[in-house]
């Protein structure tokens, strides 16, 4: 690989796996993965991480396994977040400019985005993503690019992406601690959504659905604009869980189970067919009807489908996803999922695969949902190096500044000086007191002055 060549590292920290990934993008802008490596997530629930040190080991085997098979020594890398905490939000800004001659740049979008980083939000909450969604110049409406445009007012409609700082910072503690350090912290579903979804189907609407093993994440898209994202906190493991009790069985002998012969609608499945199950600790093996098992993997799945059309209803535009559902993830693997969904939703379902985007020799073995989000996050971190003129280069960065993001932790937080000692809130309006106070003085001297 040449030196000169830019490359992305991803890393997807998942309820059921942690994937380690490096990319590149070929001469046609197709993503050929150099490396990729799966370790079993056992310290993760729901999508938040819970016990560090075993994420870390899991982090760890990863990365040092796909940084040899791969040949690249990389320190900085691309994450994707969910959970349950995530929620979204919309909101709109504007800007006014100085001259109505001069275009509109670039940088003013920045600023705009920089500003909507600045909002109120709740206390233990920080922003993750603020996507624009159209903008306003001059009350003209419906503008996607104002690059270049002449205007007074810069205005913009935002989608805007929370999560819980604890959660946050949980995922770059493990990081850190694994020897590397957070270039960005992506929203998964939009990963997803980059990695399976067309342009067409996006301009048409749709609904991505990625079923994960302990979170289902949605992205709402419709005229090419995110409308909608939320995080529901069911997955593959409830309906796991699910067998496991109804079957009175052990917890790897249900997963085994729902993969192999497990069926998302009861009456297509088998009744004359039955697998035998090996008693616990010696006691006689169990028979399990393939119809049972799929009645139990249906109810579950349907209230997991009730949790889906909920978000759809909420994204405001349930009326026109002409393109219908998407679905991807390890749990869109399971066997006439796509029927239900069709039957439970009246929409048109596919299963979502990363192809479009994949190229090289390794593309057979990436293009499976399960990978959908670990795609995404590559074609995502290609993304954010256009937006910033970035490269990764044999391991070396440049600098570049972005929007700080607003992250309120404590009320009565408490601010540094520029000599770097800690200012309290106290002292703060002490100082501004005494500002006021010769402000106010000089006035005086000057309007005394002008009297003699």
């Amino acid at each position: 690989m040449s030196r000169k060549q830019e490359y992305v590292a991803a890393i997807d920290i998942g309820t059921t796996k942690i994937v380690a990934i490096v990319g590149t993008r070929n001469e046609n802008g197709k993503i050929e993965i150099l490396g990729i490596s799966r370790a079993p997530s056992k310290g993760v629930k729901r999508g938040v991480v819970l016990n560090i040190e075993e994420t870390v080991n899991a982090i760890s085997t990863t990365v040092e396994d796909v940084k040899m098979r791969s040949g690249i020594d990389f320190s900085e890398v691309f994450v994707g977040i969910a959970g349950q905490h995530i929620k979204s939000m919309k909101s709109r800004g504007y800007i006014m400019r100085d001259n109505y001659d001069d275009e509109i740049t670039k940088d003013e979008i920045f600023r705009l985005i920089g500003d909507m980083h600045k909002i109120h939000i709740d206390i233990g909450e920080e922003i993750i993503h603020v996507i624009p969604q159209n903008f306003i110049v001059d009350n003209e409406a419906g503008v996607k690019s104002p690059i270049g445009m002449c205007g007074r007012r810069l205005e913009a409609n935002f989608h805007i992406v929370i999560g819980q700082v604890a959660a946050a910072k949980n995922i770059e503690k493990c990081i850190r601690k694994a020897g590397l350090t957070v270039k960005d912290m992506i929203l998964e579903p939009l990963a997803s959504s980059d990695a399976c979804l067309t342009d067409d189907e996006k301009e048409a609407g749709v609904v991505l659905v990625d079923i994960g093993g302990g979170t289902t994440d949605i992205a709402v898209y419709y005229d090419n604009i995110i409308r909608h994202t939320a995080v529901i906190p069911f997955g593959g493991n409830v309906i796991t869980n699910d067998i496991k009790e109804g079957c009175a069985i052990l917890h790897r002998h249900a997963e085994q189970l729902k993969i192999q012969y497990g069926s998302a609608l009861g009456e297509l499945a088998p009744d004359d067919k039955v697998v035998s199950i090996p008693g616990i600790s010696g006691r006689d093996p169990k028979e399990i009807s393939f119809r049972s098992l799929a009645y139990i993997i249906q109810s579950r799945m349907e209230e997991i489908i009730d949790a889906i059309n909920f978000e759809i209803q909420n994204s405001g535009v349930a009326d026109k996803l002409a393109a219908g559902m998407v679905i991807t993830g390890g749990g869109a693997m399971l066997k006439h999922l796509p029927q239900l969904m069709k039957f439970k939703t009246a929409m048109d379902v596919r299963v979502g695969l990363p192809n479009e985007h994949l190229g090289g020799p390794g593309k057979n073995e990436i293009n499976q949902p399960m990978y959908a989000t670990s795609v995404g996050l590559i074609i995502k971190g290609f993304e954010f190096l256009d937006t910033y003129h970035k490269k990764f280069i044999a391991g070396k960065q440049d600098e570049f500044v972005r929007p700080e993001k607003n992250t309120i932790k404590d009320e009565a937080a408490a601010t540094f000086s520029d000599n770097g000692e800690e200012v309290t809130e106290t002292e703060e309006k002490v100082s501004l007191t005494e500002k006021i106070k010769t402000l106010l003085s000089r006035m005086f001297e000057v309007e005394d002055q002008k009297i003699s």
